[in-house]
C-alpha cells in the first residue's frame, strides 16, 4: 500500500461507474482535480477479457464504464457521482444519443456495501432534476476488464476529431458549467 512521505495511507477511494461512452466520461474524469487515475474499461458482462470489438456487438453484457480513483482529501465521492449525472442522461435505457445498446447502459457497480449505498443515495438526489425515471443500475459483483490502450486518454489525444467535436465536447460544457470548480 502507497503511503505519504508522513507514513499515513493516502485518502484514495475508486468507483466504477458507466454512463455511455467511456471516451466521454474519462475525459470528464481527467480534467477534475483530485482525481489519480481513469481507466477505461468493461464490466457487467459474461465474457472473460472482452475486447472493444467484442463489447460493441452489444452481446457481451458488458458496459463501457471508467474506473475513476480520487483523493478525498481533495474531492469527495458524491461530487464525483454528481458529474457522472451531469455528464450524461441517466433516463435513457440502454442509450446515450447516437450510441445504442446495452454497452451504453448507465450503471454503477460498487466495490463493497458503502458504494452501494452511496450510489442509491447519488441516485435519489439526482431524480429531482429529471420528469422521467433515473435507470441507472447498481450491479453488484461484475469484475472490471480494462480497455485496450487505444481507448485510454482517446479525448485528449483526439481532440479534433469529430465525434469529440459533436459528442464529448458538449458533455464537457455542462459539466464545466455546473463544476467549473473542479475542472482543470
Amino acid at each position: 500500500m502507497n503511503h505519504d512521505e508522513n507514513g499515513s495511507k493516502p485518502n484514495h477511494k475508486t468507483l466504477i461507474m458507466g454512463g455511455g461512452c467511456f471516451w466521454c466520461q474519462d475525459a470528464v474524469y481527467r480534467k477534475t482535480k483530485g482525481v489519480i487515475t481513469s481507466e477505461c474499461g468493461y464490466i457487467g458482462g459474461h465474457v472473460d477479457q472482452p475486447t472493444y470489438e467484442q463489447v460493441c456487438t452489444a452481446t457481451t453484457g458488458h458496459a463501457e464504464a471508467v474506473k475513476v480513483t480520487f483523493d478525498q482529501d481533495v474531492i469527495d465521492a458524491d461530487t464525483i457521482l454528481d458529474m457522472l449525472f451531469a455528464s450524461h442522461n441517466p433516463t435513457t435505457l440502454n442509450r446515450q444519443g447516437a450510441d445504442v445498446g446495452p454497452q451504453y447502459r448507465s450503471a454503477l457497480f460498487p466495490q463493497n456495501d458503502g458504494d452501494r449505498e452511496l450510489f442509491e443515495r447519488a441516485i435519489d438526489r439526482h431524480q429531482q432534476y429529471w420528469s422521467e425515471p433515473i435507470v441507472t443500475t447498481i450491479e453488484d459483483g461484475a469484475t472490471w476488464w480494462p480497455a485496450e490502450a487505444e481507448h485510454q486518454n482517446f479525448y485528449q489525444r483526439n481532440p479534433t476529431w469529430g465525434y469529440c467535436q459533436v459528442v464529448i465536447n458538449p458533455k464537457l460544457a455542462n459539466v464545466r458549467k455546473h463544476y467549473s470548480a473542479w475542472l482543470q
